[in-house]
């Protein structure tokens, strides 16, 4: 039995824009990449201001918004994977954040 290995190479991201339910990401490859703002809560309950203070890391392998300490890989936007914060810790966070 013969076994194929694939290479993936996944691209770095170049820029980004967040809108009230969506997170576009374009990609090094010319691709687009939309996914729904709901699949980050953080992201999603950031005010405009925290939503434009982002910035690439790893090369553009990942994005980081250091206002809600919220990291997103270009490999879980790719592979459609959410964000995996617990129900709990996204609950702390959002008390943390009254008056915002």
């Amino acid at each position: 039995m013969h076994t194929l290995a694939v290479n993936i190479n996944i691209p770095n991201a170049n820029s980004l824009s967040v809108t009230d339910d969506t997170l576009t990401v374009e990609l090094d490859d010319g691709r687009t990449i939309s996914v729904p703002l709901a699949w980050y809560p953080r992201l999603k309950e950031a005010s405009a201001t925290e939503k434009d203070n982002w910035r690439l890391i790893g090369g553009g392998q990942g994005l980081h918004w250091m206002d809600i300490d919220e990291d997103i890989s270009v490999q879980g936007i790719i592979s459609g994977i959410p964000s995996g914060e617990s129900q709990k810790s996204f609950k702390l966070w959002l008390e943390s954040r009254q008056g915002y």
